[in-house]
């Protein structure tokens, strides 16, 4: 049960994704004086090295937010589907990041002064490093490491009663905080989807979330796998903000191929890593759908890894 530890995949392609949905959302709700809160359902430990043992052992942020600071990544070759909706730069000049991803390679590097990307920030410091004075934030996390580490990187911060850390259950015990008494409220929900109860367990923390606060905004991350669980549960969560009357967006990145190979020369099996990730979220801020039709191009070219890379991006509501 606690096995997973992000760690090892801090800065990858799908933490590019999410992290750009999360702040290009945030940058949107922190635009009313209002007091917002953010409940992060499945904090891990806050605060990432990508020059450390775990993310070295992984060299997953290599394919991710290290490609997208280098100048020295040329595109990948697209999957033909996704060719037209990809406005190629003019000979003399490269077109201009998309304001998501700037903003998002922005906010990275104000955790690396120096330049780089030595340290990569989770979700609860990103989300901290953006909030005001009179926000809030509740942070839960289970796996007992990463919730001493959280514990203690969130201790530097001094941030005193603004974010609570809590070694609970977040599927269980996040909507206690629904709805805040300023009516305002963003709920990320990350979890590690190796159990594959993890999919059915936020399609009913959702249905209780909307039970209690229907006006929040909600981001689910998943992985794209070969799991029927994974492609059902996009489908179930347009359901569920269909029938109850609100809006939804649905966005996706592909980087590579999920099939399995195998070297015909020492005959050993080659597992591709994880593929495709996807972001759904109900309520969305209305800003949020053009701003990520600009980027989600640009990511496939500069994070794809072969031909099957791929977007997508469907709204409703």
């Amino acid at each position: 049960m606690f096995s997973y530890r992000h760690a090892f995949h801090a800065g990858n392609h799908a933490d590019v994704l999410k992290h750009t949905v999360l702040i290009a959302t945030l940058d949107h709700l922190l635009e009313k004086e209002a007091a917002l809160t953010v409940v992060d359902t499945h904090a891990g430990a806050g605060l990432y090295r990508l020059d450390g043992d775990y993310a070295g052992t992984s060299g997953e942020a290599a394919d991710g937010v290290l490609r997208l600071l280098s100048d020295k990544k040329e595109p990948a070759t697209l999957a033909p589907a996704t060719k037209p909706a990809i406005k190629k730069a003019a000979p003399e000049a490269e077109a201009p990041l998309a304001d998501a991803i700037a903003r998002y390679l922005s906010v990275i590097s104000d955790f690396n002064p120096k330049g780089g990307a030595r340290v990569y920030p989770g979700s609860p410091f990103i989300v901290q490093h953006l909030l005001r004075d009179h926000d809030k934030l509740k942070l839960f996390e289970l796996h007992p490491t990463d919730a001493r580490t959280l514990d203690a990187n969130i201790a530097q911060l001094e941030a005193g009663r603004q974010i609570a850390v809590l070694r609970e259950d977040g599927f269980g015990s996040a909507t206690k905080f629904l709805p805040p008494p300023s009516r305002r409220a963003l709920v990320l929900m990350d979890p590690s989807y190796e159990m594959k109860t993890d999919y059915g367990r936020v399609l009913d923390f959702m249905a209780e979330a909307l039970k209690r606060f229907a006006t929040g905004t909600y981001a689910v991350w998943y992985p794209i796998i070969p799991r029927p669980e994974a492609h059902d549960l996009p489908r179930r969560l347009k359901t569920m903000a269909t029938k109850a009357g609100k809006s939804w967006l649905h966005a996706t990145l592909t980087v590579k191929s999920s099939k399995i190979t195998k070297d015909a020369a020492s005959g050993e099996t080659h597992r591709p890593g994880l593929p495709a990730s996807g972001m759904f979220l109900i309520n969305p801020p209305y800003t949020l759908k053009p701003m990520l039709a600009a980027a989600l191009p640009q990511l496939v070219e500069r994070l794809g890894q072969d031909r099957n890379a791929a977007f997508s991006l469907d709204s409703g509501g």
